[in-house]
């Protein structure tokens, strides 16, 4: 069911998105596991348009904040007013009240608006003044962010980024996509009249079957040990939190279920690892200096733990 569903989903996204199948499958992982993604790359690569697009194909509430330096917290959690009429205080929902959020450019914000969307990204809900409020389900953020401009920004904390399921990178389209894209967009905007072709109802039951996917212990102790090599790593100061652990085995989880399959195996972790652990590793000043990445480190800690054979 859920292959069947998401295989409509891509060819639904496809007509706005060209010439990405891997990004839109892992931004299906995302919602499937419902988590939060992060997009970082330089303007134009089709950010914005790839997170309306799915938010389009899935019928889901959208809506989108432009983050900047005097953005406030109570811009992205609502306020309580006073209703002169009704003669008390009634709650005003702020963007967050939605399915999908596009924090645009969530690097322009400052820290105190950045921390408003920690509780929103982790408990599913928003405190306003003393009263809580539960967001609608499935929700999820999508963040953008600029990793070349660095004038005016705050970077986002370790904490927050490990709040962050997976962090993506669309990076250029080929010469083929990219004369594709001028075609499809030549008359019209095709996000224009995209219909969704699943709805909110549909996605939560997915999110319900996915944990069924089983995974052997032996797949099960490979996703330990990969992450609990980051913590080990001499380059790495600060390594893959078990929040991160529990990522990788539920993004390997949907990424099986999207491909068809009730089980998991190693090259589902070998596939998630680098976007689910990467944005998560805090490299030391020494490895640094020597022009070292997570990116690097990921892929050695990948080539070097002993993958499990024979799972079926």
């Amino acid at each position: 069911m859920i292959a069947d569903i998401a295989e409509r989903l891509r060819e639904n996204i496809q007509k706005v998105i060209v010439g990405k199948p891997d990004i839109i499958d892992l931004a299906l992982i995302a919602v499937l596991c419902e988590g939060h993604l992060l997009l970082e790359d330089v303007p134009g690569t089709g950010k914005t348009t790839l997170a309306k697009t799915i938010a389009a194909s899935l019928g889901f509430s959208f809506r989108r904040v432009q983050f900047t330096p005097d953005l406030l917290p109570s811009d992205l959690t609502g306020i309580y007013y006073f209703n002169q009429k009704e003669q008390e205080f009634e709650y005003r929902p702020g963007p967050l009240m939605a399915q999908i959020l596009l924090a645009d450019e969530i690097n322009r914000a400052t820290p105190r608006t950045q921390s408003a969307l920690l509780e929103a990204m982790q408990e599913r809900q928003v405190t306003v003044d003393i009263a809580t409020h539960n967001l609608p389900r499935p929700f999820l953020v999508m963040a953008t962010q600029n990793p070349i401009e660095l004038e005016g920004t705050f970077p986002l904390p370790e904490a927050q980024l490990d709040r962050f399921l997976m962090k993506v990178t669309l990076g250029y389209p080929d010469e083929a996509s990219e004369n594709a894209m001028l075609l499809r967009f030549e008359r019209t905007d095709p996000l224009d009249t995209l219909e969704s072709v699943v709805g909110p109802q549909d996605i939560l039951q997915m999110q319900e079957s996915i944990r069924t996917v089983r995974v052997e212990e032996s797949v099960r102790q490979y996703i330990v040990n990969v992450c609990r090599t980051t913590r080990l790593h001499d380059d790495i100061m600060l390594g893959a939190s078990p929040r991160a652990t529990l990522a990788l085995y539920r993004t390997c989880q949907a990424r099986a279920a999207l491909n068809g399959r009730d089980f998991i195996i190693p090259d589902d972790v070998k596939q998630m690892a680098p976007h689910v652990l990467t944005h998560r590793l805090v490299v030391n000043p020494q490895t640094r200096l020597r022009g070292r990445v997570p990116e690097d480190v990921v892929k050695e800690v990948v080539d070097t733990v002993a993958v499990p054979v024979d799972v079926a």
